[in-house]
């Protein structure tokens, strides 16, 4: 075969697409993908030395080429000699059979450069050989849905392994008839031996087979997540502890062939795992959990048991071998009784426990929560979600007994009254206190005398109907240093019953939220502006719908480094939008004016003028405006990049759930029902 040909062009993706002009060579094409992910050289001429056949009387263009004619023999011994990744992609994208044929060599395989161009130094000086080194590091690729196929995880495989190698692959859902089957996933491993992090999302089809040429090729890998696998059995666990000692991270939801034998595997051999969590696989038991933390030279830190079928044993087990646990999470454990969690507290294995989490487990009782208590003396972030027998002695023992604790989060726990969370904020050193969903608590006045709290900064009391005035009152004189005042979903306050809170906090608000908060006036916010207008930050006035454009000026006269501001259905009108956009002392970022039916298209010019340094902005169900409204707005904010692009001003990037994101200011969220 002629020696390969040097095209030139950057190193970019291309849509896939073959280099042949000819109608005939086309029809013979298998289509991979709209937007296969392979490497295409972007020059679209290239030299190529073919031999000519002539007839007898007529040159015979159209005859197939030779090399077609060649056995996959031959052509597997060309392929694994091409001297980098861009040969192969361009390769893969000639054929479904060249790719197939791409697709069944081990990367290990591939003859290395330096041999390759010691085979071509005859070559003539008109060809000239690609000899360009691998990129370092790694990529990563996420397929969702009508994308994730094997014929995409094919071309991925080819594609990245002259960039680095494929380094993290999430697979999220796939088609049923076109889905991810065992074949996709074997491409990827012989491809990509170096994968590091391997999630698999709803793919039926992907059973122990594919897992297991993971295993063995992907020596490295590191983090494993199985979501919704019924396919995938203890096989494969059995076959990643054998081969893949370096894995950090396990995870495993909703898998209902996982059982006892593969979790011991991974116990047993992988040494260096730090994270583990399993979630409603009916077929774990004490025996599979058991083994994950009983070995000695166990260094696991992060444990998360979800609907098991795991009793007392378990978390004996847990609270004897893991001193190396600083984060665990239990829930929905039906058959862990009181003595379970009892016995894990006064065990004293769980030294380092930082964060626990307990939800909807009817084990824990006011006894277990103060062995607890006393058996944590690290322990500084405590949630209890659901856990309806715990009573106001049990938390106020819980608090008592261990000094370190500095946040503590009760969601429906109905037991809990007034005298509960009030005893728990007397004397503590609470940074932050959580109450949510609590229908036990009342409005009723304390006499006892009580101790301050002045360590609490965050006080969030949401959705509790039976919060009132007199509680307010008590926390007022308890917590004087607070920052972070969340009361959202508290319908029965009043002007009256908030205004000492505000009075009292001597540090200065910063995040103030009273969303759903029907009840409140502009009294309130004149008194939140004027005491603490220096230090505010953001604001919520969501559903406050007798805040009226009186606020806003307070806001505006006052507030000078609020960034975040939420007043949705209230009573504002266009004169509020008119004095924020005046107000050049103001930086505020985020606006949010939905479902304020006083807002008009008289606000378009205020609008645009917030526009240029908004980052976000929310209309939603502004029946007031109408769509043309909108639409002049967009036009009006968008800025023409120097590289031609239209963005919106001040884009930003941000983190969010292992993955970067670009976010456009200026975010208008259009309304449901809008004016023509």
């Amino acid at each position: 075969m002629h020696a390969l040909v040097n095209f030139g062009g950057d190193d970019d993706f291309f849509s896939g697409s073959s280099f042949y002009t000819n109608s005939t060579y086309m029809d013979r094409l298998c289509s991979i993908s709209s937007q296969v992910d392979v490497y295409y050289p972007s020059r679209k001429r290239a030299r190529v030395n073919a031999p000519f056949i002539f007839g007898e009387t007529v040159f015979q263009q159209n005859k197939q080429p030779s090399i077609d004619v060649l056995p996959d023999e031959c052509l597997f011994e060309i392929f694994k000699r091409l001297p980098s990744g861009r040969e192969r992609s361009s390769c893969a994208c000639v054929s479904k059979h060249w790719l197939m044929l791409l697709i069944s060599i081990r990367k290990a395989e591939y003859e290395s450069l330096e041999a390759v161009k010691e085979n071509t130094n005859s070559v003539s000086d008109d060809v000239e050989m690609i000899s360009s080194d691998e990129d370092e590091g790694y990529l990563t690729r996420c397929l969702e849905g009508k994308k994730a196929t094997d014929m995409r995880l094919a071309a991925v495989a080819i594609g990245t392994s002259g960039h680095g190698g494929l380094g993290k692959l999430s697979i999220r859902g796939s088609s049923s008839s076109h889905g991810v089957t065992n074949f996709g996933l074997s491409a990827i491993a012989r491809g990509c031996p170096s994968l590091r992090a391997l999630s698999l999302w709803n793919v039926p089809h992907v059973g122990d087979e594919g897992l297991s040429e993971i295993a063995k090729e992907c020596h490295s890998l590191e983090k494993l997540d199985l979501f919704q696998c019924p396919s995938v059995s203890n096989k494969s666990l059995i076959s990643i502890a054998e081969n893949c000692p370096n894995l950090t991270s396990l995870c495993i939801e909703s898998c209902p062939k996982i059982g006892n034998e593969g979790l011991q595997a991974i116990g047993k051999v992988c040494l260096k795992l730090q994270s583990i969590s399993i979630k409603d696989c009916p077929l774990v038991g004490d025996h599979g959990v058991s083994s994950l933390l009983s070995s000695t030279s166990s260094i696991l830190s992060k444990v998360k048991f979800q609907g098991l079928n795991i009793t007392d044993l378990s978390l004996a087990v847990i609270g004897h071998y893991g001193k190396s646990v600083t984060n665990l999470m239990l829930s929905g454990l039906q058959n862990v009784s009181e003595k379970g969690f009892w016995v894990m507290g006064n065990t004293q294995g769980l030294q380092k426990l930082v964060s626990l989490t307990i939800t909807s487990c009817r084990g824990v009782t006011d006894l277990s929560l103060e062995a607890m208590g006393k058996g944590f003396p690290n322990l500084k972030r405590m949630c209890l979600r659901g856990c309806c027998f715990i009573s106001d002695n049990g938390l106020v023992a819980f608090a008592k007994s261990t000094g370190s604790l500095e946040c503590l989060q009760l969601e429906e726990c109905n037991r809990v009254t007034q005298f509960g969370f009030i005893g728990v904020l007397s004397g503590c050193l609470l940074k932050s206190l959580i109450i949510e969903k609590c229908m036990g608590i009342r409005d009723t006045s304390l006499e006892a005398p009580l101790s301050s709290c002045d360590s609490l900064k965050s006080l969030s009391i949401k959705n509790c109907p039976g919060f009132g005035t007199a509680s307010l009152a008590t926390v007022g004189k308890l917590c004087r240093q607070l920052q972070h005042v969340d009361l959202s979903g508290l319908c029965g306050i009043t002007d009256a019953s908030l205004l000492p809170l505000l009075e009292s906090c001597e540090a200065g608000l910063v995040k103030v939220n009273l969303s759903g908060c029907l009840n409140l006036t502009d009294e309130v916010v004149l008194a939140l502006t004027r005491l603490h207008g220096g230090t505010l930050e953001l604001l919520n006035l969501d559903g406050c719908r007798r805040i009226t454009d009186a606020s806003l000026v307070a806001i505006v006269d006052n507030c000078v480094f609020l960034s975040d501001l939420d007043v949705s259905r209230s009573a504002i009108t266009d004169s509020s939008v008119a004095a924020l956009s005046y107000a050049d002392q103001l930086n505020l970022q985020v606006l949010s004016l939905s479902g304020c039916s006083g807002v008009s298209n008289k606000s378009l010019p205020f609008l645009k003028k917030l526009g240029q340094t908004l980052l976000g902005l929310n209309l939603q169900h502004c029946n007031s405006i109408s769509s043309r409204t909108i639409e002049l707005l967009k036009h009006e904010t968008h800025i023409v990049s120097s590289h031609g692009q239209v963005l919106l001003a001040g884009a930003s990037l941000f983190y969010s759930h292992g993955s970067w994101f670009f976010s456009f200011p200026l975010m208008i969220t259009v309304f449901a029902r809008h004016l023509p």
